[in-house]
């Protein structure tokens, strides 16, 4: 169009035609938003959160991405989750790797969590004293596969990095048996008191750190409900209400002694 011409107004025909161009481009702008949203949400597994943090689905639920706990962070270790980090977009985490927790004693990004996504009782000793030792950010795994421990040579840096010396994290040592006269020292994570602090995995002095930090729930197992614990007297009391089912079959039908017999007798024919 010249500079100075007349602008023709757009006819019914044609902005019909631009409005249903523009309504296909925001459907497919909201359907790309909401997509990567779904991808960041289902990618969350292996997130590591903050001390405290609340079960990864209440934690989503409860925390509203304000950015408190980041800021008070004196090491800079949280940060907000961005687009494309496969994560859920404005939620805190960390990456061991990067930069670990540093297990403040004060853990200054607990207490000014406006909502409780990151729960102060769950960082809390039964004097409702602030002990970071009770946090479960995750849980360190060793890969024995890359561990250079495991291949023979002498290393402890995790252990020795590792703020709760020798509980946490112990070292097992074991002949080897190729040599005959020298040890392999092979670092043993304890579950029960690792807290996923993640300077462990910093320290490893591999390329790719052969210990690294997992969320609890994926490192560890679970026996399930179809086991009980007589050792634990709280676990043993699922037993009183429960019921025994037989199942029966022809084999079942003979005596213990008679069904051996029997086998032994198809085996000398």
């Amino acid at each position: 169009m010249k500079k100075g011409a007349k602008k023709e107004p757009i006819s019914d025909r044609r902005r019909f035609f631009l409005d249903i161009a523009r309504g296909i481009g925001l459907a497919t702008l909201g359907g790309l938003t909401w997509s990567a949203y779904v991808d960041e949400v289902s990618a969350s597994k292996l997130t590591l959160r903050p001390p405290g943090a609340l079960p990864e689905k209440d934690f989503l639920s409860t925390c509203i991405k304000c950015g408190m706990c980041v800021e008070a962070c004196p090491f800079d270790t949280l940060t907000l989750a961005k687009p494309g980090e496969n994560k859920p977009l404005g939620t805190p985490f960390f990456t061991p790797r990067e930069i670990p927790c540093y297990m403040c004693p004060d853990i200054p990004c607990v207490p000014v969590c406006p909502t409780g996504a990151l729960d102060i009782k769950a960082v809390s000793n039964k004097s409702n004293e602030l002990d970071i030792n009770k946090a479960q950010m995750g849980l360190a795994v060793v890969d024995d596969t890359n561990c250079i421990a495991f291949w023979g040579i002498q290393c402890d840096a995790c252990y020795r990095a590792c703020p709760i010396l020798g509980e946490a994290i112990t070292v097992e040592y074991t002949k080897n048996e190729r040599t005959g006269k020298h040890a392999f020292m092979k670092p043993v994570v304890h579950s029960d008191v690792c807290t996923g602090c993640g300077l462990c995995e910093l320290a490893c002095v591999t390329e790719k750190a052969a210990i690294f930090v997992l969320p609890r729930e994926v490192a560890l197992g679970k026996a399930g409900d179809y086991y009980i614990k007589g050792w634990d007297k709280e676990d043993e009391k699922r037993l009183e209400n429960a019921t025994m089912e037989l199942t029966r079959t022809k084999r079942s039908e003979k005596s213990a002694v008679d069904s051996l017999n029997s086998g032994l007798e198809d085996l000398l024919e």
